[in-house]
């Protein structure tokens, strides 16, 4: 009986741990940006055709299930992603910049322009996102910061509006994959 009790506890402490499997990757349940601690959101499986692309989770300092909630929230927030293929920098950025582009208006996008090629030249330093690779898009409450397998790359990129646009790629009213964003919205 004992160890009955202690294997559930096991089991409870594990499932706590980690608040999502996706594809393998295993996602925290929390996680830190700057001093904040944001919770998973939700989380999910970005696919292209039948291939398995990446893990996804949208980090945020309370939980949200529509995405005005999200874009509305003040605080820093986090996407993480994590690589099941390897795909080129220019592949990633041009991904991106579609998503962003679908969910903006023209002259919104043309504002953007600037930011959108200072975080593609930040990638292009990062080259390839392999398989494995950790990225995450972090809003720090000043600034969109990159992190590339724990280490941040390339400069802040100011503008929570840009921050905002990079949301919308998932959770935006012509998401990249629509199961995706029901995920990432927990609903």
């Amino acid at each position: 009986m004992a160890s009955r009790a202690f294997a559930l506890l096991f089991l409870f402490g594990t499932i706590t741990a980690h608040a999502a499997d996706v594809a393998g990757v295993k996602l925290d349940d929390k996680t830190r940006v700057g001093n904040a601690e944001l919770t998973l959101n939700g989380a999910g499986l970005r696919k292209r055709a039948f291939f398995q692309v990446y893990a996804i989770g949208l980090y945020l300092p309370q939980k949200a299930t529509s995405t005005a909630a999200v874009l509305e929230q003040a605080g820093p927030k986090r996407v993480a992603i994590h690589m099941l293929r390897n795909v080129g920098a220019d592949a990633f950025t041009e991904a991106l910049a579609d998503g962003m582009r679908a969910n903006l208006s023209e002259a919104e996008v043309k504002m953007l322009e600037p930011r959108i090629k200072e975080l593609s030249a930040t990638i292009a330093e990062v080259g390839e996102a392999k398989k494995g690779m950790a990225l995450t898009l972090d809003w720090t409450g000043t600034a969109t910061q990159l992190v590339v397998q724990g280490k941040p790359a390339g400069k802040p990129i100011p503008g929570e509006d840009f921050y905002r646009a990079l949301l919308r790629i998932w959770i935006g009213d012509k998401p990249v994959q629509d199961d995706l964003k029901r995920a990432l919205l927990g609903s």
